[in-house]
C-alpha cells in the first residue's frame, strides 16, 4: 500500500481517500483491551487511529527506556494493522494531552541551561536521545515499510506556544533525517496568529477544534488553499479539573453534526476515540490565573467512555459515518463485563510519619529545595526539622509551593496551604517538637508558560517571619511500599497521613469501579499498581479498576489517606462510574 498527498487530497494507492480516524492513547488503555478497542473503530466506520507517545513513561531516567506492557507502542501499531487500521503518530516530543508536563520527563529540569520547546542546546541534547530511541523502534512500521503508519506530526500545537520556527524546522529535519518518509504534519488552533507561529514547509497544517468547520478553516483556507483538510483533534468532549462542578459532557446530536458538516469538507480524528485513565500520578494540570489539577479519569465524554463501553455519541456519529460510506458497517461488539465486589475491610494500617526512613533516607538542607532537585519527580516530599525555640501563635508560609503542603507539629495537622490559596498556615509549638511539612505534586501544567514551575518548596520557608534553617528531607516517589510495616487499624479515626490495606478475593477478574466514600484525599494501589489520585472534592467519585490489574483468588489493596479517613476503613468496589 502507498499514503500520500497529492494536491489537496490524501492517497491510498493513487485513489484520494478520506481519513476518518479516532484518537487512542496506548499509555491510558490497558494492552488487553487494545483489541476491543480497534474492533469498536472499525464498527464505527474509522480506517485509521491516531496516538501520542509519552515521552516522560518511555524515558523515566536519562537513557533508561521502557517500551513494555502498556508502553509497547509497536505491538499496540501491529494490532491496529491487523485490525485493518491504518495510523498517526505523534511523538513530540512535547504532547499536551493533559498529561503531566505534556509529556516531557520531569527530569530534564534538574538541568539549569533548560528551556523547553525552543532550540536550547540542554534540551536538544535530550529530545534527541528520546527520538533516536523512539523512532528507531517506529521506522519499520511506516507504510513505506509495510506497517500502518502513514503520517507524523512534528511537535503539537506550536502555535499557541511559541515562535522559535528553526526549532520546529530542526524536528522536521531531524525525522527525515531518521528515515521518516511518511507525511509530516502540524497541528494548531485556527487563528491566523496560530497557524503563522505554528506552520513550517514540508509539514501539512491541520487544525485542532471541536465545533463550527467553516468558521474554523476561514484562516486555513486563505493560507493553505490547496493543501488537504484536516481537523487533527475534533474535541468530542473534555477533561475534568479537581474542584470541578461537573464532569464535562457534550451532546451527542451536536457532535455528529459537527462530525458530518467535517466529513463533507475533509477528513478528521475524533479525539478521544477513547480517553482512558491517567494511572498513578501522570495527570497533567493547566495554570493560568489558578492552578487546575486533572483528574484521574480521562473519560472526556468521548465515544467510548473510560473502560471502553459504546455510548450514544458513538451510535450518533455511526449513523453519519455510515451514510458517508458505501460498504455497510460490521455490528457493534458487546462491551466487557462489569463486577462489584462489595465492600472491603482495610484491617492493616501504617502511619507514614513514623515510617518515613522505610521509605526514604533523609537528606539535609539548610533550607527546603525543590523536589526535583532531590532527584523525585513525583509523589509527595516531606521537609522535617526540630524546632529550637517557642513559637506561640506563630505562622509558616512558603515564598513558592508546588502544590499542597500539610504543616504538623508533632505529627499533628496544623493546616494545609495550597498554591491557589493564602500560602501560608498558623501554628503554635515549643522548643524541641517536629515540624513537618507534607507537600504533594498534583501534576505539572501540561500547557503555557507555566510549565517549567517547579516541585515541592522551591522558595524560602518564613517561621514568624524568618527564614528557617537546618532541614531533613525525605523523598517519596511512593513507587515501593514494601519496607513498610503494617498493623492493625484501631477504632480511632486517624488524622496523620496514613496507609491502609486490606485483602479481597476474586473469583472471576473484570472490569470493577473503587468508592472511597471514607477517605477524603490520596491515591490507590490494586496488587502493586497505581490506579491514580482520588479527592473528595469530586467531581470524580469512582476510580476505575481494569480486569487485568485482578487476579483469580486473593487480591490486595493500598490506600494511602493524606488528610485523615473520615468513616470506617473500608472501601467498595461498585460495577458502574460515577464520574460527577
Amino acid at each position: 500500500m502507498t499514503f500520500e498527498i497529492q494536491g489537496k487530497d490524501f492517497c491510498i494507492n493513487g485513489a484520494p481517500v478520506k481519513l476518518i480516524s479516532g484518537a487512542v492513547h496506548y499509555f491510558r488503555n490497558m494492552p488487553d483491551t487494545w483489541p476491543d478497542i480497534f474492533a469498536k473503530m472499525k464498527a464505527l466506520g474509522c480506517n485509521c487511529v491516531e496516538t501520542y507517545c509519552a515521552w516522560n513513561l518511555h524515558e523515566p531516567e536519562p537513557g533508561r527506556f521502557n517500551f513494555s506492557g502498556r508502553l509497547d507502542i509497536e505491538a499496540f501499531l501491529r494490532a491496529a494493522q491487523q485490525a485493518g487500521l491504518m495510523a498517526i503518530v505523534r511523538p513530540g516530543p512535547y504532547i499536551c494531552a493533559e498529561w503531566e508536563f505534556g509529556g516531557l520527563p520531569w527530569w530534564i529540569q534538574r538541568d539549569e541551561q533548560m528551556e523547553i520547546r525552543c532550540m536550547n542546546t540542554a534540551y536538544i541534547h535530550h529530545f534527541d536521545h528520546y527520538l533516536d530511541e523512539l523512532l528507531g523502534r517506529l521506522r519499520p512500521l511506516l507504510v513505506t515499510n509495510g506497517g500502518p503508519i502513514i503520517m507524523m506530526q512534528c511537535e503539537n500545537e506550536y502555535g499557541y506556544y511559541g515562535d522559535d520556527k528553526d526549532y520546529l524546522c530542526y524536528l522536521r529535519d531531524g525525522y527525515r533525517r531518521r528515515g521518516i518518509d511518511v507525511p509530516l504534519f502540524t497541528s494548531d488552533g485556527s487563528g491566523r496568529d496560530n497557524l503563522l507561529d505554528g506552520t513550517i514547509p514540508g509539514c501539512l497544517s491541520t487544525l485542532n477544534f471541536g465545533s463550527r468547520v467553516d468558521e474554523n478553516f476561514i484562516n486555513h483556507d486563505a493560507m493553505f488553499p490547496d493543501s488537504p483538510k484536516m481537523c487533527m483533534e475534533m474535541w468530542d468532549g473534555w477533561f475534568d479539573a479537581w474542584g470541578d462542578e461537573a464532569h464535562h459532557t457534550t451532546d451527542a446530536a451536536v457532535y455528529a453534526s459537527v462530525v458530518n458538516d467535517m466529513l463533507r469538507k475533509g477528513s478528521l480524528n475524533m479525539y478521544m476515540f477513547i480517553g482512558g485513565t491517567n494511572f498513578g500520578f501522570t495527570s497533567g494540570a493547566n495554570h493560568y490565573g489558578k492552578f487546575a489539577p486533572d483528574v484521574t479519569s480521562y473519560d472526556y465524554d468521548a465515544l467510548l467512555t473510560e473502560c471502553g463501553d459504546v455510548t450514544e455519541k458513538y451510535r450518533a456519529v455511526r449513523a453519519v459515518i455510515q451514510s458517508h460510506t458505501a460498504q455497510p458497517l460490521p455490528p457493534i461488539p458487546a462491551d466487557r463485563e462489569k463486577t462489584a465486589y462489595g465492600r472491603v475491610a482495610l484491617t492493616e494500617c501504617a502511619d507514614l510519619l513514623e515510617q518515613m526512613e522505610a521509605l526514604a533516607q533523609p537528606i539535609h538542607s539548610d533550607v527546603p529545595r525543590a523536589m526535583e532537585e532531590y532527584g523525585i519527580g513525583y509523589g509527595f516530599i516531606a521537609y522535617q526539622t526540630r524546632l529550637r525555640r517557642d513559637y506561640p501563635e506563630s505562622e509558616i508560609s512558603f515564598a513558592e509551593l508546588g502544590d499542597r503542603a500539610q504543616v504538623l507539629v508533632n505529627n499533628r495537622l496544623q493546616g494545609i496551604a495550597y498554591i491557589n490559596d493564602e500560602m501560608k498556615v498558623p501554628f503554635t509549638a515549643h522548643a524541641g517538637d517536629t515540624l513537618t511539612v507534607l507537600v504533594e505534586n498534583m501534576g505539572r501544567a501540561n500547557f503555557g508558560e507555566k510549565m517549567m514551575r517547579r516541585k515541592g518548596l522551591p522558595g524560602r520557608v518564613l517561621l514568624g517571619g524568618r527564614i528557617h534553617f537546618s532541614w531533613d528531607v525525605y523523598p517519596l516517589p511512593m513507587t515501593d511500599l514494601s519496607a513498610l510495616r503494617f498493623g492493625p487499624c484501631g477504632n480511632s479515626v486517624p488524622e496523620t497521613p496514613t496507609f491502609y490495606r486490606g485483602k479481597f478475593r476474586v473469583e472471576h477478574p473484570a472490569d470493577t469501579f473503587l468508592r472511597l466514600d471514607s477517605f477524603r484525599k490520596g491515591f490507590v494501589l490494586i496488587n502493586g499498581f497505581n490506579i491514580g489520585r482520588y479527592w473528595a472534592v469530586g467531581p470524580q467519585k469512582t476510580l476505575y479498576v481494569p480486569a487485568s490489574l485482578l487476579r483469580a483468588g486473593e487480591n490486595e489493596v493500598i490506600v494511602f489517606e493524606s488528610d485523615g479517613r473520615c468513616g470506617r476503613p473500608e472501601v467498595e468496589f461498585v460495577d458502574r462510574p460515577e464520574l460527577g
